[in-house]
């Protein structure tokens, strides 16, 4: 359960720390705690609401500081991710099921977006997103320029920006290949798969999948949608539990890339 404290300075000079231990009560090592691993947060005119981790900040008339706590969360020990290249303007890296892309009001430290900040000792830009539940290759942007070229890319069908390909393992036995049209949210979505392999012992297919469009959760969405659902996707189909969890990996990326003016590729395969 997450406790939610919100304290708007009146008064210039207050101590960040001593501000949230009279508001929550907390002891002043779990309040750094919760501090360093992005709980706290600071909303400060012309300058947005930003994560506050300096235990030692000065507060400036009209600061509005809050502490999302929840325990849980803080207790949590992040799987660890694979640097997979360091390509200094951006790194790719093989995010582990599990693993959040980025964090959420209550801490950034089961995060990829932070561990890559923290490991590579750099600013760190999100610029896509995997699911927590998947698994596979992601980009992350250091600089804003290469943050802005990125999401461009992702942000265009794959004929044109980045193509994305994924192994996942369905229910039931699909075509040798496919497409899948069906619009999601209002906007036009297609899917193309290929069928790697029937598992009959399972009654599964492993596809091939390639992502023309990138909505949110295209995959586990258009599959559930044709009845071949994702095994172990614990929001969309039927009769797909896994013990092993979601079935999903996204395992190459390949583009021009922007920066560099070249042609780059990452595969897991």
């Amino acid at each position: 359960m997450t406790e939610n404290f919100t304290y708007h300075c009146q008064q210039g000079g207050e101590n960040a720390l001593a501000v949230m231990a009279a508001l929550s009560g907390l002891p002043k090592m779990r309040l750094k705690d919760a501090m360093a691993k992005g709980a706290v947060w600071l909303k400060r005119e012309g300058k947005g609401n930003k994560r506050v981790r300096r235990a030692t900040l000065e507060l400036q008339i009209g600061d509005e500081l809050s502490l999302h706590y929840n325990s849980e969360i803080l207790a949590l020990t992040p799987p660890a991710p694979q640097l997979i290249a360091d390509e200094k303007q951006y790194s790719v890296w093989n995010k582990p099921a599990g693993l959040l892309s980025q964090g959420t009001l209550e801490g950034d430290h089961c995060s990829l977006l932070r561990i890559a900040e923290q490991q590579l000792q750099r600013e760190a830009f999100l610029v896509h997103r995997l699911d927590r539940e998947a698994e596979g290759l992601m980009l992350i942007a250091h600089t804003g320029r290469a943050a802005a070229a990125l999401s461009a890319l992702f942000a265009q069908e794959a004929k044109q920006g980045i193509r994305k390909i994924y192994r996942v393992e369905v229910r039931g036995k699909v075509e040798a290949q496919g497409e899948i049209p069906a619009p999601l949210d209002g906007k036009a979505a297609l899917t193309r798969y290929q069928l790697l392999e029937y598992l009959p012992e399972r009654d599964s297919s492993l596809v091939e999948v390639e992502l023309v469009t990138g909505r949110k959760h295209q995959i586990r969405r258009h599959f559930a949608g044709i009845g071949h659902a994702v095994l172990g996707d614990p929001q969309y189909g039927a009769d797909n539990k896994d013990s092993r969890g979601l079935q999903l990996r996204a395992v190459a990326l390949d583009f021009h890339c922007p920066l560099v003016k070249r042609q780059q590729s990452y595969c897991l395969l």
